[in-house]
């Protein structure tokens, strides 16, 4: 049966005709990104284009399955959709090897699209998103999984809760192992690296090779080589252990060799800071006049370099000692555990000369204790089952079906007799800062002419028509963190918007300073305008500033007057005012980004009160907060 056949008799011929010609955009080819890929172009799509930065890495293959060794270090943008239209031949599909967050991807592009998916293990480029799918005002699918917990939502601008209605912690407490041996960015991608793969592959359990035959035509005739390489340096790092040059063998391979065999990936640093290679004997020298005691190293403060090389030779040796072969010959092993303080040690100090290479802030002992005991590993068949909802969602989300639309989650647990939960998507937070806001487009013709103060005359001139945005007299711009423009601050009036950086692709806000004084509900809502250039078919005589994008507002409720039992945003939790009830959202980005998952602690007080307060935020019941917190019982409890 053809799938249009399949499609019709599910949704209707309606969603089958919209489904087949619908424009999709999947932002990352990973762990759900084959996965996904994979589904839409076996269910009808037949145009997709994909994004991501990321190039294919070994570690990647025992989950990723669009993937195959000959693909290693080759972009996983360009060899997915390649994987996809050999599925389906017919497929209209496209790569694009970038980073999404760059200008280029502004606005109008976005906006090309019916629809936008994120299979995303970046907490900003998700919030990058979030965004630019608010602004072009397209439906975005958000998803996540973390081990055996899964999930997927739909966003779409003044109808449903966007990704950042509920505050997100900056540190990340679960990571998977995954794309972090060639890449890292932050402390948790180097402790993860020193963990999951340094510790293991020197002192853990050996396991026997792959089998790395395949054709060796000319395409993959290097790759291969490359590989029996790798391999034939960790049979090295073997023999030489329980040596003198133990440490120095291990260090020379993974600081310096394997540094220079990244930085001789030149695309790979386009977008990204090089590594810096490190030297052994340099370092040993300076430890020599160091005061820093290995055997006693502080746990609370960051280590120098000197003093992370000086822990690494020490602690190598001190493992290396405890494996000493045994009477028959053979090779023990080291489980870590953050309690064996020569393993922990290991790998705090391998984990700061990765940081110091990288460029990353440093971590102390302490800190990478508690980091290396929250590491998920990711799941495959998650990515799968979280894929697979994915998909079902966007088909209803391009028939226009979204009342049929909701949250699921993916959770193990023995005693549930269902893995997959859902609930109606949830309505936007009204205090939020990111989609309680106003998308407008503001086109500029000329970026050098055109100053700021012209675009706040322009913006004072629109309270006299149809297009009032009842911002007053009184206002401020501001772009991220910058002050453009207030009553106080005019310095930048005369500027061009070239000269304050402000290029297409770039947002400001704008807001109205006398909220004492605001007469409409629209007042109070702030305004962003995403500079774009003319439209094509403008561009003989372009308007030297427009604003556009009016009639795509959504209605926005009045804000109610505090009470003492609003909840409201701060810092990482949501607090209410008597401090009986918390709600702490961790979105720690997993493998392939991660659910949503709300720990909710509600203590000494009323069922009936708990449940009304939780309903401020959306959660709904005590039956609703246990399939929110879809990890274990003892992380949604309502106790009297």
């Amino acid at each position: 049966m053809r799938t249009t056949e399949q499609l019709t008799r599910i949704f209707g011929q309606e969603a089958a005709t919209r489904v087949s010609t619908a424009r999709l955009l999947v932002v990352g080819a990973g762990g759900i990104g084959c996965e996904l890929l994979k589904d839409l172009s076996m269910s009808g799509f037949q145009h997709i284009e994909a994004v991501d930065l990321d190039t294919i890495d070994l570690s990647n293959l025992n989950r990723q399955f669009l993937f195959q060794r000959r693909h290693i270090k080759r972009p996983k943008s360009e060899v997915a959709i390649q994987a996809i239209r050999d599925f389906n031949p017919g497929i209209d599909a496209h790569a694009r090897q970038a980073n999404i967050k760059e200008p280029t991807f502004d606005v109008d592009w976005f906006s090309q699209f019916d629809l936008v998916l994120n299979a995303l293990d970046n907490l900003e480029a998700r919030r990058h998103v979030n965004t630019m799918c608010l602004a072009a005002h397209v439906p975005l699918i958000e998803s996540g999984t973390a081990g055996y917990l899964g999930q997927v939502t739909v966003i779409k601008g003044g109808e449903t809760e966007c990704f950042e209605c509920h505050p997100k912690p900056v540190e990340r407490k679960t990571f998977p192992i995954c794309t972090i041996r060639s890449t890292p960015s932050a402390p948790i991608h180097c402790i993860v690296w020193a963990k999951n793969y340094l510790f293991a592959q020197l002192f853990g359990e050996r396991q026997d090779d792959e089998d790395m035959t395949a054709e060796e035509d000319a395409e993959n005739m290097e790759e291969l080589k490359q590989l029996r390489e790798e391999s034939m340096a960790l049979a090295k790092l073997a023999e030489a252990m329980g040596s003198l040059e133990f440490a120095r063998v291990v260090f020379e391979k993974v600081f310096s060799s394997d540094i220079a065999r990244l930085l001789s990936m030149a695309d790979m640093w386009k977008h990204r800071q090089p590594p810096t290679q490190l030297d052994y004997d340099e370092l040993e020298s300076a430890a020599l006049d160091s005061d820093f005691d290995p055997m006693s190293p502080g746990t609370h403060s960051a280590m120098s370099l000197t003093d992370a090389f000086a822990l690494f030779k020490y602690t190598a040796a001190r493992l290396a000692q405890r494996l000493d072969s045994d009477e028959q010959g053979t090779r023990g092993s080291i489980s870590f555990d953050k309690d064996d303080e020569d393993a922990l040690n290991f790998v705090a100090a391998t984990a700061s000369l990765r940081s110091y290479v990288f460029g990353i802030d440093q971590t102390s002992i302490f800190e990478t204790k508690a980091m290396a005991g929250n590491i998920i590993p990711a799941i495959a068949t998650t990515n799968a089952v979280v894929a697979g909802m994915m998909v079902t969602q966007a088909i209803m989300v391009v028939s226009e079906q979204m009342s049929r639309c909701h949250t699921a989650y993916v959770s193990y647990n023995s005693k549930r007799s269902r893995s997959v939960l859902s609930e109606p998507l949830a309505l936007p937070n009204p205090v939020c800062a990111v989609c309680r806001r106003r998308y407008l487009t503001l086109r500029v013709a000329d970026l050098s002419r055109t100053t700021l103060g012209d675009v706040v005359d322009y913006l004072h001139m629109l309270a006299e028509t149809e297009n009032n945005l009842y911002l007053g007299e009184d206002i401020s711009v501001v772009e991220g963190s910058r002050i453009l423009y207030d009553l106080d601050f005019e310095d930048n009036m005369e500027k061009s918007m070239e000269e304050l950086g402000l290029w297409r692709g770039r947002m400001i806000t704008v807001a109205r300073e006398d909220l004492d004084d605001v007469e409409s509900v629209a007042g109070t809502v702030p305004v962003v305008l995403s500079i774009a250039g003319p439209r094509v078919e403008d561009a003989s005589q372009p308007l030297d500033l427009d604003i556009e994008g009016f009639e795509l507002i959504p209605e926005f409720a009045p804000l109610p007057p505090p009470t003492p039992d609003e909840a409201v945003p701060n810092g990482d939790q949501l607090h209410f005012a008597d401090d009986d009830v918390a709600v702490v959202v961790d979105d720690s980005d997993g493998d392939e980004g991660l659910a949503t998952l709300h720990h909710v602690k509600v203590d000494n007080i009323s069922d009936e009160l708990a449940k009304r307060k939780l309903s401020d935020i959306g959660v709904r019941g005590e039956s609703s907060i246990k399939r929110r917190a879809v990890a274990t019982d003892d992380e949604a409890t309502i106790s009297e």
